[in-house]
Protein backbone atom coordinates (compact mmCIF):
# COMPACT_ATOMS: atom_id res chain seq x y z
CA UNK A 1 0.00 0.00 0.00
CA UNK A 2 1.76 3.02 -0.59
CA UNK A 3 1.80 6.35 1.36
CA UNK A 4 -0.93 8.23 -0.87
CA UNK A 5 -3.43 5.33 -0.49
CA UNK A 6 -2.36 5.00 3.42
CA UNK A 7 -4.46 7.24 5.23
CA UNK A 8 -6.96 10.04 4.64
CA UNK A 9 -6.19 12.90 2.34
CA UNK A 10 -7.39 16.16 1.80
CA UNK A 11 -7.52 17.00 -1.99
CA UNK A 12 -5.85 20.12 -3.54
CA UNK A 13 -8.99 21.05 -5.16
CA UNK A 14 -11.19 21.32 -1.38
CA UNK A 15 -7.98 23.25 -0.05
CA UNK A 16 -8.35 25.97 -2.56
CA UNK A 17 -12.15 26.10 -2.72
CA UNK A 18 -12.08 26.22 0.68
CA UNK A 19 -9.55 28.93 0.73
CA UNK A 20 -11.65 30.91 -2.25
CA UNK A 21 -15.06 30.49 0.43
CA UNK A 22 -13.53 31.73 3.73
CA UNK A 23 -12.04 34.74 1.79
CA UNK A 24 -15.16 35.78 0.26
CA UNK A 25 -16.85 35.19 3.41
CA UNK A 26 -14.61 37.35 5.17
CA UNK A 27 -14.81 39.84 2.55
CA UNK A 28 -18.56 39.96 2.45
CA UNK A 29 -18.75 40.16 6.43
CA UNK A 30 -16.00 43.48 6.22
CA UNK A 31 -18.10 44.77 3.32
CA UNK A 32 -21.26 44.09 5.18
CA UNK A 33 -19.81 46.06 8.58
CA UNK A 34 -18.12 49.22 6.55
CA UNK A 35 -21.43 49.77 4.81
CA UNK A 36 -23.21 49.59 7.82
CA UNK A 37 -21.12 52.03 9.54
CA UNK A 38 -20.82 54.49 7.02
CA UNK A 39 -25.09 54.46 6.06
CA UNK A 40 -26.53 53.82 9.47
CA UNK A 41 -28.73 56.53 10.09
CA UNK A 42 -29.98 57.62 13.41
CA UNK A 43 -33.68 56.33 13.54
CA UNK A 44 -36.22 58.86 13.90
CA UNK A 45 -37.48 60.69 16.89
CA UNK A 46 -40.12 63.02 17.98
CA UNK A 47 -38.60 66.83 19.63
CA UNK A 48 -41.34 68.86 21.92
CA UNK A 49 -39.28 72.35 22.64
CA UNK A 50 -41.52 74.04 26.08
CA UNK A 51 -41.57 77.62 27.12
CA UNK A 52 -41.03 78.83 30.50
CA UNK A 53 -44.58 77.94 31.15
CA UNK A 54 -44.17 74.32 29.80
CA UNK A 55 -46.30 75.45 26.52
CA UNK A 56 -45.49 73.59 23.89
CA UNK A 57 -43.88 76.10 21.06
CA UNK A 58 -42.58 73.69 19.04
CA UNK A 59 -43.02 70.27 17.66
CA UNK A 60 -41.32 68.03 15.24
CA UNK A 61 -40.49 64.41 13.54
CA UNK A 62 -36.38 64.68 13.35
CA UNK A 63 -33.57 62.24 12.82
CA UNK A 64 -30.64 64.00 14.14
CA UNK A 65 -27.35 64.03 12.27
CA UNK A 66 -23.80 64.14 13.72
CA UNK A 67 -21.09 66.89 12.87
CA UNK A 68 -17.52 66.03 13.22
CA UNK A 69 -15.96 67.81 15.71
CA UNK A 70 -19.68 69.76 16.79
CA UNK A 71 -21.59 66.79 18.30
CA UNK A 72 -25.04 66.73 16.97
CA UNK A 73 -27.89 68.92 15.40
CA UNK A 74 -31.37 68.79 14.09
CA UNK A 75 -34.25 71.13 12.82
CA UNK A 76 -37.72 71.54 14.76
CA UNK A 77 -40.37 73.27 13.40
CA UNK A 78 -42.49 76.27 15.35
CA UNK A 79 -45.43 76.44 15.98
CA UNK A 80 -45.09 80.68 14.96
CA UNK A 81 -43.63 78.65 11.03
CA UNK A 82 -40.33 78.98 12.46
CA UNK A 83 -37.33 76.74 11.75
CA UNK A 84 -34.95 76.38 14.65
CA UNK A 85 -31.63 74.56 14.73
CA UNK A 86 -30.84 72.73 17.58
CA UNK A 87 -27.70 71.77 18.30
CA UNK A 88 -26.38 69.45 21.13
CA UNK A 89 -22.23 69.54 21.36
CA UNK A 90 -19.58 66.22 22.57
CA UNK A 91 -19.65 65.75 25.91
CA UNK A 92 -16.15 66.80 26.83
CA UNK A 93 -13.72 64.27 27.98
CA UNK A 94 -12.08 64.27 31.17
CA UNK A 95 -8.00 64.45 31.09
CA UNK A 96 -6.29 61.56 30.37
CA UNK A 97 -9.51 59.67 28.73
CA UNK A 98 -9.24 58.15 25.51
CA UNK A 99 -11.45 58.88 22.62
CA UNK A 100 -14.89 57.24 22.46
CA UNK A 101 -16.59 55.17 19.69
CA UNK A 102 -13.61 53.38 16.90
CA UNK A 103 -11.10 56.56 16.73
CA UNK A 104 -9.00 54.00 14.06
CA UNK A 105 -12.06 54.17 12.18
CA UNK A 106 -12.38 57.27 9.97
CA UNK A 107 -16.14 58.06 8.78
CA UNK A 108 -17.31 58.17 5.25
CA UNK A 109 -16.05 57.01 2.13
CA UNK A 110 -12.14 57.36 3.32
CA UNK A 111 -12.95 54.81 6.36
CA UNK A 112 -14.86 52.26 4.06
CA UNK A 113 -11.79 52.51 1.51
CA UNK A 114 -9.00 52.20 4.40
CA UNK A 115 -10.29 49.23 6.16
CA UNK A 116 -11.23 47.48 3.12
CA UNK A 117 -7.19 48.12 2.29
CA UNK A 118 -6.66 46.08 5.77
CA UNK A 119 -9.17 43.33 5.38
CA UNK A 120 -7.16 42.83 1.66
CA UNK A 121 -3.85 42.97 3.45
CA UNK A 122 -4.76 40.39 6.17
CA UNK A 123 -6.20 37.87 3.69
CA UNK A 124 -2.81 38.39 1.35
CA UNK A 125 -0.63 38.24 4.36
CA UNK A 126 -2.77 34.61 5.50
CA UNK A 127 -2.68 33.04 2.25
CA UNK A 128 0.79 33.56 1.44
CA UNK A 129 2.05 30.87 3.42
CA UNK A 130 -0.61 28.21 1.99
CA UNK A 131 0.20 29.47 -1.34
CA UNK A 132 4.15 29.44 -1.15
CA UNK A 133 4.27 25.85 0.42
CA UNK A 134 2.00 24.27 -1.89
CA UNK A 135 4.03 26.36 -4.86
CA UNK A 136 7.46 25.61 -3.35
CA UNK A 137 6.44 21.99 -3.86
CA UNK A 138 5.54 22.17 -7.21
CA UNK A 139 8.94 24.44 -7.99
CA UNK A 140 10.86 21.22 -6.78
CA UNK A 141 8.67 18.80 -8.44
CA UNK A 142 9.31 21.13 -12.10
CA UNK A 143 13.14 21.12 -10.85
CA UNK A 144 13.08 17.59 -10.72
CA UNK A 145 11.33 16.90 -14.33
CA UNK A 146 13.81 18.78 -15.56
CA UNK A 147 17.05 17.49 -14.82
CA UNK A 148 15.51 13.96 -15.56
CA UNK A 149 14.98 15.49 -18.81
CA UNK A 150 18.48 16.59 -19.48
CA UNK A 151 19.85 12.77 -18.46
CA UNK A 152 19.78 12.48 -14.75
CA UNK A 153 17.73 9.81 -14.30
CA UNK A 154 19.15 9.57 -10.86
CA UNK A 155 17.12 12.27 -9.74
CA UNK A 156 14.35 11.97 -7.27
CA UNK A 157 11.73 14.95 -5.70
CA UNK A 158 10.92 14.91 -2.35
CA UNK A 159 7.15 13.58 -1.39
CA UNK A 160 5.90 15.77 1.23
CA UNK A 161 2.01 16.35 2.03
CA UNK A 162 -0.81 14.16 1.24
CA UNK A 163 -2.37 16.03 -1.58
CA UNK A 164 -2.25 15.31 -5.80
CA UNK A 165 0.95 17.22 -5.81
CA UNK A 166 2.54 14.70 -3.17
CA UNK A 167 0.84 12.10 -5.07
CA UNK A 168 2.35 13.18 -8.17
CA UNK A 169 5.36 13.56 -7.09
CA UNK A 170 4.99 10.07 -5.98
CA UNK A 171 4.13 8.86 -9.11
CA UNK A 172 7.04 10.73 -10.48
CA UNK A 173 9.95 8.98 -8.33
CA UNK A 174 8.22 5.54 -9.18
CA UNK A 175 8.20 5.73 -13.21
CA UNK A 176 11.81 7.82 -12.83
CA UNK A 177 13.04 4.31 -10.94
CA UNK A 178 11.42 2.05 -13.65
CA UNK A 179 13.02 4.02 -16.37
CA UNK A 180 16.59 3.79 -14.35
CA UNK A 181 16.03 0.12 -13.77
CA UNK A 182 15.29 -0.14 -17.56
CA UNK A 183 17.78 1.43 -18.82
CA UNK A 184 20.73 -0.20 -16.32
CA UNK A 185 19.46 -3.53 -17.24
CA UNK A 186 19.68 -2.95 -20.64
CA UNK A 187 23.10 -1.61 -20.27
CA UNK A 188 24.30 -4.29 -18.74
CA UNK A 189 22.45 -6.91 -21.08
CA UNK A 190 24.01 -5.32 -24.35
CA UNK A 191 27.67 -5.13 -22.62
CA UNK A 192 27.03 -8.73 -21.50
CA UNK A 193 26.02 -9.86 -24.51
CA UNK A 194 28.78 -8.05 -26.55
CA UNK A 195 31.16 -10.22 -24.70
CA UNK A 196 29.31 -13.51 -24.64
CA UNK A 197 29.18 -13.10 -28.51
CA UNK A 198 33.01 -13.10 -29.01
CA UNK A 199 33.58 -16.68 -27.64
CA UNK A 200 31.22 -18.85 -30.01
CA UNK A 201 33.16 -16.80 -32.66
CA UNK A 202 36.12 -16.99 -32.07
CA UNK A 203 35.66 -20.92 -31.84
CA UNK A 204 33.86 -20.52 -35.16
CA UNK A 205 36.73 -19.18 -36.54
CA UNK A 206 39.17 -21.37 -34.79
CA UNK A 207 37.09 -24.21 -36.32
CA UNK A 208 37.27 -22.43 -39.80
CA UNK A 209 41.36 -22.26 -39.82
CA UNK A 210 41.55 -25.51 -38.87
CA UNK A 211 39.31 -27.17 -40.81
CA UNK A 212 40.91 -29.96 -43.46
CA UNK A 213 39.57 -29.38 -46.72
CA UNK A 214 37.23 -32.58 -45.92
CA UNK A 215 36.17 -30.84 -42.64
CA UNK A 216 35.92 -33.87 -40.05
CA UNK A 217 32.78 -34.70 -38.51
CA UNK A 218 34.09 -33.33 -34.99
CA UNK A 219 34.93 -29.86 -36.18
CA UNK A 220 31.25 -30.06 -38.35
CA UNK A 221 29.89 -30.85 -35.07
CA UNK A 222 31.68 -28.43 -33.08
CA UNK A 223 30.70 -25.44 -35.60
CA UNK A 224 27.45 -26.74 -35.39
CA UNK A 225 27.15 -26.79 -31.83
CA UNK A 226 28.92 -23.30 -31.52
CA UNK A 227 26.11 -21.93 -34.28
CA UNK A 228 23.24 -23.31 -32.42
CA UNK A 229 24.34 -21.68 -29.28
CA UNK A 230 24.76 -18.09 -30.89
CA UNK A 231 21.11 -18.70 -32.17
CA UNK A 232 20.48 -19.65 -28.91
CA UNK A 233 21.63 -16.31 -27.20
CA UNK A 234 20.26 -14.04 -30.16
CA UNK A 235 17.14 -15.61 -29.38
CA UNK A 236 17.12 -14.91 -25.35
CA UNK A 237 18.58 -11.41 -25.73
CA UNK A 238 15.09 -10.30 -28.48
CA UNK A 239 13.19 -12.41 -25.47
CA UNK A 240 14.31 -10.41 -22.72
CA UNK A 241 14.34 -7.38 -24.64
CA UNK A 242 10.56 -7.71 -25.43
CA UNK A 243 9.68 -8.69 -21.91
CA UNK A 244 11.04 -5.22 -20.69
CA UNK A 245 8.73 -3.78 -23.43
CA UNK A 246 5.37 -2.49 -23.12
CA UNK A 247 2.96 -5.40 -21.73
CA UNK A 248 1.21 -5.67 -25.42
CA UNK A 249 3.97 -6.73 -26.96
CA UNK A 250 4.25 -10.18 -25.30
CA UNK A 251 1.20 -11.66 -26.45
CA UNK A 252 -2.19 -12.25 -25.90
CA UNK A 253 -3.33 -13.99 -22.29
CA UNK A 254 -5.34 -16.56 -21.92
CA UNK A 255 -6.53 -19.87 -20.34
CA UNK A 256 -3.26 -21.95 -20.35
CA UNK A 257 -3.06 -25.50 -19.74
CA UNK A 258 -0.12 -25.58 -17.44
CA UNK A 259 0.07 -29.41 -16.70
CA UNK A 260 -0.22 -30.05 -20.26
CA UNK A 261 2.67 -27.62 -20.99
CA UNK A 262 4.77 -29.08 -17.92
CA UNK A 263 4.23 -32.70 -19.82
CA UNK A 264 5.16 -32.04 -23.10
CA UNK A 265 8.11 -30.29 -22.10
CA UNK A 266 9.25 -33.00 -19.69
CA UNK A 267 8.59 -35.47 -22.87
CA UNK A 268 11.14 -33.65 -24.67
CA UNK A 269 13.98 -33.41 -22.12
CA UNK A 270 13.39 -36.51 -20.29
CA UNK A 271 12.26 -35.45 -17.26
CA UNK A 272 10.12 -37.03 -14.58
CA UNK A 273 6.47 -35.37 -14.44
CA UNK A 274 4.99 -35.85 -11.11
CA UNK A 275 0.92 -35.17 -10.76
CA UNK A 276 -1.19 -35.00 -7.23
CA UNK A 277 -3.34 -37.70 -7.45
CA UNK A 278 -7.14 -36.20 -8.06
CA UNK A 279 -5.25 -32.99 -9.03
CA UNK A 280 -6.67 -32.51 -12.12
CA UNK A 281 -5.62 -30.18 -14.92
CA UNK A 282 -4.10 -27.26 -13.08
CA UNK A 283 -4.98 -23.81 -15.45
CA UNK A 284 -3.68 -20.28 -15.40
CA UNK A 285 -4.27 -17.02 -17.30
CA UNK A 286 -1.05 -16.45 -19.39
CA UNK A 287 0.81 -16.46 -22.58
CA UNK A 288 1.19 -19.62 -23.50
CA UNK A 289 4.75 -19.60 -25.54
CA UNK A 290 6.08 -17.49 -22.47
CA UNK A 291 5.08 -19.82 -19.85
CA UNK A 292 6.74 -23.13 -22.50
CA UNK A 293 9.54 -21.11 -22.67
CA UNK A 294 10.00 -20.47 -18.55
CA UNK A 295 9.42 -24.41 -18.23
CA UNK A 296 11.94 -25.15 -20.98
CA UNK A 297 14.22 -23.20 -19.41
CA UNK A 298 14.11 -24.49 -15.93
CA UNK A 299 14.20 -28.21 -17.23
CA UNK A 300 17.21 -27.72 -19.53
CA UNK A 301 18.83 -25.34 -16.91
CA UNK A 302 18.10 -28.76 -14.38
CA UNK A 303 19.33 -31.61 -16.79
CA UNK A 304 22.15 -28.66 -17.75
CA UNK A 305 23.57 -29.37 -13.58
CA UNK A 306 22.45 -32.67 -12.97
CA UNK A 307 23.65 -36.33 -14.18
CA UNK A 308 20.88 -37.55 -12.24
CA UNK A 309 16.63 -38.02 -12.61
CA UNK A 310 15.12 -34.62 -13.30
CA UNK A 311 11.55 -34.27 -11.52
CA UNK A 312 8.63 -31.41 -12.28
CA UNK A 313 5.62 -31.10 -10.34
CA UNK A 314 2.56 -29.18 -11.11
CA UNK A 315 -0.12 -28.62 -8.46
CA UNK A 316 -2.32 -26.14 -7.09
CA UNK A 317 -2.19 -24.86 -3.87
CA UNK A 318 -5.03 -22.76 -2.58
CA UNK A 319 -5.62 -19.78 -5.70
CA UNK A 320 -2.00 -20.30 -6.89
CA UNK A 321 -0.60 -22.61 -9.28
CA UNK A 322 3.04 -24.19 -8.35
CA UNK A 323 6.03 -25.82 -10.62
CA UNK A 324 8.46 -27.41 -8.59
CA UNK A 325 11.65 -28.44 -10.97
CA UNK A 326 14.12 -30.40 -9.02
CA UNK A 327 17.80 -32.11 -9.93
CA UNK A 328 20.16 -34.08 -7.97
CA UNK A 329 23.18 -31.46 -9.66
CA UNK A 330 25.97 -29.87 -7.10
CA UNK A 331 22.85 -27.30 -5.51
CA UNK A 332 23.10 -23.56 -5.49
CA UNK A 333 24.85 -22.24 -2.42
CA UNK A 334 22.39 -20.40 -0.70
CA UNK A 335 24.42 -16.86 -1.35
CA UNK A 336 23.76 -16.96 -4.66
CA UNK A 337 20.40 -18.62 -4.78
CA UNK A 338 19.40 -14.64 -5.87
CA UNK A 339 22.13 -13.52 -8.09
CA UNK A 340 21.78 -16.77 -10.23
CA UNK A 341 18.45 -14.82 -11.63
CA UNK A 342 20.71 -11.93 -12.95
CA UNK A 343 21.01 -11.86 -16.68
CA UNK A 344 24.51 -13.60 -17.82
CA UNK A 345 25.72 -14.91 -13.97
CA UNK A 346 26.96 -18.09 -13.82
CA UNK A 347 27.96 -19.96 -10.91
CA UNK A 348 31.03 -20.21 -9.96
CA UNK A 349 32.87 -23.63 -11.46
CA UNK A 350 30.22 -23.55 -14.48
CA UNK A 351 31.97 -22.74 -18.08
CA UNK A 352 30.49 -22.27 -21.40
CA UNK A 353 31.00 -25.80 -22.38
CA UNK A 354 27.81 -26.19 -20.50
CA UNK A 355 25.85 -24.74 -23.51
CA UNK A 356 24.84 -21.72 -21.23
CA UNK A 357 24.76 -18.33 -21.71
CA UNK A 358 23.41 -16.87 -18.55
CA UNK A 359 20.12 -15.53 -19.90
CA UNK A 360 18.06 -18.80 -19.09
CA UNK A 361 17.16 -17.96 -15.39
CA UNK A 362 16.93 -14.52 -15.45
CA UNK A 363 14.06 -14.66 -18.82
CA UNK A 364 12.23 -16.96 -16.38
CA UNK A 365 12.14 -14.71 -13.64
CA UNK A 366 11.22 -11.93 -16.43
CA UNK A 367 8.43 -13.93 -17.45
CA UNK A 368 6.90 -14.67 -13.65
CA UNK A 369 7.19 -11.14 -13.13
CA UNK A 370 4.88 -10.07 -16.38
CA UNK A 371 2.39 -13.07 -14.95
CA UNK A 372 2.16 -11.74 -11.72
CA UNK A 373 3.82 -14.80 -10.20
CA UNK A 374 7.49 -15.42 -8.65
CA UNK A 375 10.25 -17.67 -8.98
CA UNK A 376 12.64 -18.96 -6.38
CA UNK A 377 15.74 -21.43 -6.06
CA UNK A 378 15.55 -23.67 -3.16
CA UNK A 379 17.69 -26.60 -1.43
CA UNK A 380 16.50 -30.19 -2.85
CA UNK A 381 16.09 -32.35 0.07
CA UNK A 382 18.79 -35.36 -0.48
CA UNK A 383 21.05 -33.10 -2.77
CA UNK A 384 20.38 -30.59 -5.39
CA UNK A 385 18.64 -27.86 -6.21
CA UNK A 386 14.71 -27.17 -6.64
CA UNK A 387 13.55 -23.84 -8.84
CA UNK A 388 9.45 -23.17 -7.78
CA UNK A 389 7.88 -21.30 -10.42
CA UNK A 390 4.12 -20.03 -8.92
CA UNK A 391 1.42 -18.32 -11.16
CA UNK A 392 -1.95 -17.03 -10.13
CA UNK A 393 -4.41 -20.03 -11.07
CA UNK A 394 -7.36 -18.96 -13.25
CA UNK A 395 -10.92 -19.00 -11.88
CA UNK A 396 -12.97 -22.26 -12.99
Amino acid sequence: MTAWNAGWRFPLYLRIWLAVIVTVGLLTIAVGYLWRVNTEQTPMREVIIRDQNDEVIGQSMVRPTRVPGQGVEFDVQMKDGRVVTVQLPPRPRPPGERPGGRPWLPRGPQGFLWLLGMVGLAVAIGSYPIVRRLTVRLEDLRRGVERWGEGDLSVRVPERGNDEVAFLAQRFNQAAERVDTLVQSHRSLLANASHELRSPLARIRMGLELMDPEPSERSRAEITRNIAELDQLVDEILLASRLDARASDIGTFESVDLTGLAAEEAARTGADLEVAEGEGTVVVQGVAKLLRRALRNLLENARRYSNGPVQITVRRLGSQAEVRVCDRGPGVPEAERERIFEPFYRLRGASEREGSVGLGLALVRSIATRHHGEVHCEENPGGGACFVLTLACDRM
